[in-house]
């Protein structure tokens, strides 16, 4: 009975149910509306299926957001591309560091993010006081992403900025240039920007050989991705002759000085200094015009250094040779101008002893023999007529005569009349000493054999020996005395000119320069030395001329730096050290007779 009332009430109670689904005119499943544990399970797998798929959705689009850079993080990122760029190392011919780079610290802000800008100028100049604090807030006060605070900051002041906690504030890391050496080369190395971009010297040559193309091509490269740059000057060398030139240079209380050491046989500059010089690591000090590069940028008469360009002219044109006798008695006298020796003969000298004595008046009259036009044409083949161009994107041009007749033929034969940069100089009386070859100079380590592949030969190799010959004769009784360094048979040529101020002349305003070739039988260096404005001292007398102060220090730098390149001192004289000048009875010559320096 109480089965049968139980089903009668399920009945019941299940009848309005059934009655309600009919009437709607559609028919659920059937225990959709049950409360079985299985059903529930599976609702419960949708709903958290449901969630995850939300918040994996909101998940994805957070870490995407993250990794998209704002506008002002790519601008961030582009101005490091932009101060990232590296540079290969300068290093000297023995691989010793001259100029590398080192990673700085600079401090940017990005306008658009920082809230209070007058606090944060306020605080970012009290940790940089040498921020302009007018000029930043100019920056803050833009719409600009990025701006730069200050570049190159110490690590503690990169701690004081970071310590301050100011939002659109950061750091950036560049590359920064440094010499290690400060001074020493520096007008041959140059200097670079801020922007780590070559100004100067090789720095702008570097530049210029595809690297600034590459930075501004975008490629992101390390130090360690280039090679260094070899260049021909040798560090040792160059320190000692700067140091020689710096006692030189108050010594002799001039207004300035410069020198430098040739390679004769490959053109490499082997050290190469000009004071006053300046730091390439403050190179605004570059910008003072008494620091230039007195070598390659300044042009100078030369004086009785060209005496050797002359002589070799006369020699190679077959007019004369070594014991040709020229008439040196008294002056020589073109219309309203004279010709003097500083220390005259008075007699017919052979063209060693022209030389040998610095005559004016036998090295003019060589000049005449030889012609205007055939002066000109042998300059212009010895390079001194146009500008010299080398690595160093600084050169100057000679100063040449309008209008070039005898007169100019005669004074431009003794070093007056032509002004040309003492590099271009060198690179002529280098080519006169090495056999005849002319070379140009370069900045760059290389071998003789690619230094001569097309270097032309301007003189005969009989005309070569003749120079080495009569620079050597000078050495030993000539002008040159001074210069005389035992055991390097060293041969050299003075040379003194009156500078020209308001123009004229002026006497006690000199210009002196000494070249020297070691050695002398077989040559390896030029060395030159020049001296702007030198005083007289009393134990030179009172005289300033080039074989009181270039020759006595140009000795000293040889006995110096020669053993520094691999020149050992000999202990014995060459018994024939100029065999193709047997005929003419050249031998060592006697070592007696010396006159005044001049």
């Amino acid at each position: 009975m109480s089965e049968i009332t139980n089903m009668t009430d399920a009945t019941q109670t299940s009848a309005p149910v059934a009655a309600a689904k009919t009437r709607r005119g559609f028919r659920l499943p059937e225990g959709f509306w049950g409360t079985r544990l299985s059903k529930s399970a599976s609702r419960i797998r949708l709903v958290g299926l449901g969630f995850l798929l939300v918040y994996g959705t909101i998940a994805g689009r957070l870490v995407q957001l993250g990794l998209k850079p704002e506008a002002s993080h790519g601008l961030k990122h582009t101005a490091a591309e932009m101060v990232s760029g590296a540079r290969p190392d300068l290093v000297d011919r023995n691989g010793e560091i001259l100029a590398t780079d080192v990673k700085t610290t600079s401090v940017f802000a990005e306008p658009n993010r920082i809230i209070d800008k007058d606090e944060a100028v306020e605080l970012l100049t009290a940790v940089l006081p040498d921020v302009d604090a007018k000029e930043l807030r100019e920056k803050l006060g833009g719409k600009r992403g990025f701006a730069w605070v200050k570049r190159g900051i110490t690590p503690q002041q990169r701690e004081e900025v970071h310590r301050l906690g100011l939002p659109g504030v950061g750091f950036l890391t560049e590359n920064r240039r440094v010499y290690p050496n400060g001074p020493i080369g520096a007008h041959v190395l140059g200097f670079t920007n801020i922007d780590n971009n070559g100004i100067a010297g090789i720095e702008k040559y570097v530049d210029g050989q595809g690297l600034a193309a590459l930075h501004g091509a975008g490629f992101n490269v390390a130090a360690t991705d280039f090679k260094p740059v070899e260049l021909s000057l040798d560090l040792r060398a160059t320190h000692a002759l700067r140091d020689e030139l710096v006692k030189a240079s108050a010594k002799f209380r001039a207004k300035a000085a410069a020198g430098a050491i040739l390679d004769v046989n490959t053109g490499e500059v082997i050290a190469l200094v000009s004071l006053p010089d300046y730091d390439p690591n403050t190179p605004t000090d570059a910008l003072d015009p008494l620091r230039i590069n007195r070598l390659a940028v300044g042009v100078y008469e030369m004086g009785s250094t060209f005496k050797a360009i002359t002589t070799a002219m006369a020699l190679e044109s077959g007019k004369v040779n070594i014991n040709s006798r020229i008439d040196a008695r008294g002056a020589l006298r073109y219309g309203r101008f004279t010709i003097k020796d500083y220390h005259a003969e008075n007699r017919a000298l052979t063209v060693t002893e022209v030389f040998q004595y610095s005559s004016n008046v036998g090295t003019a009259r060589m000049a005449l023999m030889v012609g205007v036009n055939g002066h000109k044409e042998f300059l212009r083949k010895m390079g001194q007529l146009d500008r010299m161009r080398t690595e160093l994107p600084e050169s100057a041009e000679p100063i040449v005569p309008r209008n070039w007749g005898e007169l100019n033929t005669m004074t431009i034969a003794f070093g007056h009349g032509l002004a040309v940069a003492p590099l271009q100089a060198m690179m002529a009386v280098g080519a006169l000493v090495n056999g005849g070859h002319m070379i140009k100079p370069t900045f760059l380590k290389r071998d003789a054999a690619t230094a001569h592949e097309g270097a032309p030969r301007v003189v005969r190799p009989d005309v070569s020996e003749a120079m080495r010959y009569v620079m050597r004769n000078n050495a030993e009784r000539g002008t040159a005395t001074k210069a005389n360094v035992p055991g390097y048979y060293v041969g050299g040529k003075t040379g003194t000119a009156e500078k020209v101020i308001g123009g004229r002349y002026v006497k006690n305003r000199l210009f002196t320069t000494f070249m020297a070739v070691v050695p002398a039988d077989k040559p390896k260096y030029l060395f030159l030395t020049i001296f702007d404005e030198p005083q007289g001292l009393p134990e030179t007398h009172g005289f300033a001329t080039a074989g009181w102060n270039g020759a006595p220090v140009t000795g000293k730098i040889i006995e110096r730096v020669a053993p520094l390149i691999g020149l050992a001192p000999r202990l014995d004289l060459p018994t024939q050290p100029f065999p193709l000048l047997a005929r003419f009875g050249v031998g060592l010559g006697d070592r007696t007779g010396s006159i005044s320096p001049r």
